[in-house]
């Protein structure tokens, strides 16, 4: 399971580092810059949607347990 997190966490990772490359080396003349950027934003967004889904079903069914202070103590 912690390989999962870990390799949806460097997708996200490389997707935010390809939307800032689209952004910063797309000429002003580059009309789909914008596009590729929004493209990889949104799947940063959902490789996100998905960790977070992935996480929420591994603790449904009791493969990950919260650690932490247990309440009332």
């Amino acid at each position: 399971m912690s390989y999962l997190v870990s390799l949806a966490f460097l997708a996200i990772i490389a997707s935010l580092a390809t939307a800032l490359f689209f952004m910063l080396r797309g000429g002003s003349d580059a009309p789909d810059k914008s596009q590729r950027m929004a493209r990889a934003l949104a799947l940063r967004v959902g490789f996100s949607v998905l960790l977070f889904l992935c996480i929420l079903l591994s603790w449904s069914m009791g493969w990950i347990h919260p650690t932490g202070i247990a309440p009332g103590q």
